[in-house]
Parts: structure tokens; sequence; C-alpha cells
């Protein structure tokens, strides 16, 4: 009889805890990385799985910030050094190994994305809510448009945001031949 009752008891506590869960809100929308010492968000909907560093293949007549390619999970996916990136303004700053630390890591491009490429950042910094950044003002006109918009947090730190689905899309992202 006892062990009726726990499970009775368990069922109604799990029902508990799924309905709160279904109204309670969406508190991260961010995931939150760190490259070449730029605060950086990711939209959550837009990353991928998130990957430690692995060997990686390179590959000849690709530009700069085209790191190469790595097996990951089975799949060849692209690495891009994201610090290298236009607009992220690393020109010039170290590549290769050495900055690969032991907190790299490799952020893939959701899916539904349509691209098997890897976002090389520096080390992560977990998720943010979206509650806890103000706006910076308006993104320079000649920004590449997936630098989506300028943030500050409560510390008074300065994150950028990227739309990683806008990133997918860009001609020059996709054109990686030098």
């Amino acid at each position: 009889m006892a062990n009726r009752q726990s499970l009775k008891d368990l069922q109604e506590r799990l029902a508990k805890r799924l309905s709160a869960a279904k109204t309670q809100a969406i508190t991260a929308s961010w995931l939150a990385v760190e490259v070449g010492g730029q605060k950086c968000l990711f939209p959550l909907v837009q990353s991928g799985e998130i990957f430690p560093w692995t060997v990686v293949q390179t590959v000849p007549y690709t530009k700069p910030w085209y790191v190469g390619v790595a097996s990951l999970r089975g799949g060849l996916h692209g690495v891009v050094d994201l610090l290298q990136l236009p607009g992220m303004g690393g020109a010039g700053t170290a590549t290769g190994s050495d900055r690969v630390s032991s907190e790299s890591r490799l952020v893939s491009l959701h899916s539904a994305l349509g691209v098997n490429a890897v976002l090389w950042v520096d080390r992560l910094l977990g998720l943010r809510n979206p509650s806890t950044f103000t706006a910076l003002g308006v993104r320079p006109p000649d920004a590449p448009l997936y630098l989506a918009r300028s943030l500050i947090d409560r510390d008074g730190q300065t994150w950028q945001e990227l739309d990683l689905q806008v990133l997918a899309a860009e001609p020059e992202f996709l054109a990686i031949a030098a």
C-alpha cells in the first residue's frame, strides 16, 4: 500500500512540475561566448551543438577566416574563426594553434540553417536572458548585417549579438575560396 501511495505522490509532483514548466517563460535566449576578448551573444534558436576543440584539417586557397574541416559526430563541418570574420575586428590577431586553449569550443549552426559549419569561440560564458541587457543604439551602416546589435549588460559590459541565420545566408560567408 505504501508503494502505491509513493507512486501516486511521485506522479502528482511530476504533473505539478510539468504544468509549472509550461506556464513559466523561457528565461535564456542567448548563448554567451567570448572571442578574442569580445563578448558575443548567439540566439539559442539559431545555435546547434557545442563541441570541444578537435583536430582541424586545413583547406588550401580559402579565406583567412576559414580554418578548415573537422569531423564531428561523423559529419564534416567547416570550421570558421569567428574573430577573423569581417566586422569582428580580429584582422591581424593570433590565429590557428596560437589561440587554441583548453576552453576553446566549436559551436555549430542550427541544422535548420542548412550550413554544416561550426564557429570557433575562445570560451563559453553560459546562457543569458534578454531582460538583463539594454540596446546601445543604432547599428553602424557599414557593419555586416550579421552583427545584429550591440548591447550592454547590468555590469556595464558591452556585448555583440550575432544573427546566425543572416550569417548563414551571407554570400561572403558561403564563398570560402580566397
